[in-house]
């Protein structure tokens, strides 16, 4: 799929990995509405680009009926959705039995709720709209990007609720790759190592450059610049689906 007139979605679009998903599309001809909860930097980021190339709509991943009409807006404006890019979501460190007792219940279920179940309501409502879609000489009508993180497979002590979250969206990978090709849609997802987003904003330099030693090559934090290379080296790549793809400098995490 071309990224000249791509039409696409982008959660947790207003900064990090979204940011920077957001600006590499619309930077190669795409349009972009930017789904977040942050109204401040979702409306910077609109003025940055300008309103013929980017929408902004403020909306809870996890709830059906304000990602319904984010993509409804959507349609409204550019007249299509052709990717659908999931950055959401939210981590916590806690342990199962800490000092304090058994780990919290409901910040577990608050973890999954938004980068689980979220990830799940904007695939099946995306993909319920890219149906529609003309295909194009590859048959194809859209494209899914996901993202999960090295925790999926390697999470360290008091990443339980974020390790599980990851590891769902890992899981759902292929199964839903493999109903959706009927339609012509692709379904891929990446799994980024330490990448320097606003995650990292607040550590000293001393501890983001400790970070990033423990990379093999190259041995620093990744950009965000990096994941959205890959994201639209994915659009642009119709062999690629079904599979989920590090982006981690060959780092595997230690259990703390």
């Amino acid at each position: 799929m071309k990224l000249k007139d791509t039409v696409a979605v982008v959660t947790g679009g207003a900064s990090g990995l979204g940011e920077a998903t957001v600006l590499r599309i619309v930077e190669n001809g795409g349009f972009a509405t930017i789904i977040d909860m942050n109204e401040e930097k979702g409306d910077t980021l609109v003025e940055k680009i300008g309103s013929d190339r980017a929408l902004f709509v403020k909306a809870n991943v996890a709830s059906e009926e304000e990602v319904a009409v984010a993509l409804n807006q959507t349609i409204e404006k550019f007249g299509a959705v052709h990717v659908a890019v999931n950055c959401a979501g939210i981590g916590i460190g806690e342990r199962v039995v800490g000092k304090k007792g058994p780990h919290d219940l409901s910040r577990f279920k608050k973890v999954i709720e938004v980068n689980l179940i979220g990830t799940f309501n904007v695939i099946r409502l995306a993909a319920e709209k890219m149906t529609s879609n003309e295909p194009n000489e590859e048959g194809e009508r859209g494209v899914i990007i996901n993202t999960a993180s090295v925790a999926a497979f390697e999470g360290q002590i008091g990443q339980a609720s974020y390790s599980a979250s990851k590891g769902g969206i890992v899981g759902m990978t292929l199964p839903i790759a493999r109903e959706l090709a009927q339609f012509g849609i692709r379904n891929v997802t990446i799994a980024p190592g330490l990448i320097d987003t606003p995650l990292f904003g607040n550590l000293p330099e001393p501890a983001r450059q400790a970070l990033g030693a423990m990379i093999p090559f190259p041995k620093r934090l990744g950009y965000p610049e990096e994941y959205a290379h890959l994201a639209t080296s994915i659009i642009e790549n119709p062999m690629l689906n079904g599979d989920t793809i590090r982006l981690d400098g060959a780092i595997r995490m230690q259990p703390q």
